[in-house]
């Protein structure tokens, strides 16, 4: 059953559905976090500590935070697995004669491409960045508040960062209303409101995210 529903292009778009709602939902949850940056040192640095304790004492220390990151780990290896298979059998499937003139993919298609490769590349550089500090020249192990200021007080952090975010928002923006569709949310009715939800969504997670780069940027943050 598992493997009749992967190997079809309804269960893998079902799974890039799914996948892509509980990583949207991680995000909601991951922007409000680093809007705390905005109320000090103390703040941000305190909720940075208590997500590492989160579950105690049923929980060993760190233990959910690693649950979340094997959750968040599978559904982005699932999302885009399921995401290059469903790409390659759309070529597949097209007529021979695109073979030597190839119909030129939507607008909406070349962005959720181009944005997922540009977001995968993101993710491995922000845990380089901000999770192992292999990269942040100026990294204070155990003060998450001032890498953050450390990695937006330089041009690349920055244009790095802010690039993803963009590619991030244009992703939700078509990612949403499509995965309603594919659950069954989708009809004549409801896509107005669909449309508006995935925008609404977009802009304010692109938004969030990207104010506390501009903070740092503008000494707001510091």
């Amino acid at each position: 059953m598992t493997r009749t529903l992967w190997g079809s292009t309804v269960g893998k778009k079902t799974v890039m559905a799914v996948t892509g709602l509980i990583m949207l939902g991680y995000l909601v949850v991951h922007m409000l976090g680093n809007l705390k940056i905005f109320f000090g040192s103390d703040e941000f640095n305190g909720y940075a500590h208590w997500l590492r304790t989160l579950g105690e004492p049923f929980l060993h220390y760190e233990w959910a935070l690693w649950i979340v990151r094997v959750v968040l780990l599978a559904a982005v290896v699932l999302h885009g697995v399921s995401a290059y298979q469903l790409s390659r059998r759309d070529i597949r499937a097209r007529p021979s004669k695109y073979v030597h003139k190839r119909r030129r993919a939507s607008y909406a298609t070349r962005t959720m491409r181009w944005g997922g490769i540009i977001l995968g590349l993101f993710i491995v550089w922000h845990l380089l960045d901000l999770t192992t500090l292999t990269v942040n020249e100026n990294a204070q192990p155990g003060r998450p508040y001032e890498n953050v200021v450390a990695t937006f007080s330089t041009p690349y952090g920055n244009a790095v960062y802010l690039t993803a975010m963009l590619a991030l928002g244009l992703h939700i923006r078509h990612g949403f209303w499509s995965a309603a569709q594919t659950l069954g949310a989708g009809s004549v009715r409801r896509d107005r409101a669909l449309k508006t939800a995935a925008n609404g969504l977009a802009l304010v997670l692109t938004v969030g995210f990207i104010s506390v780069p501009v903070a740092v940027m503008t000494g707001v943050v510091s």
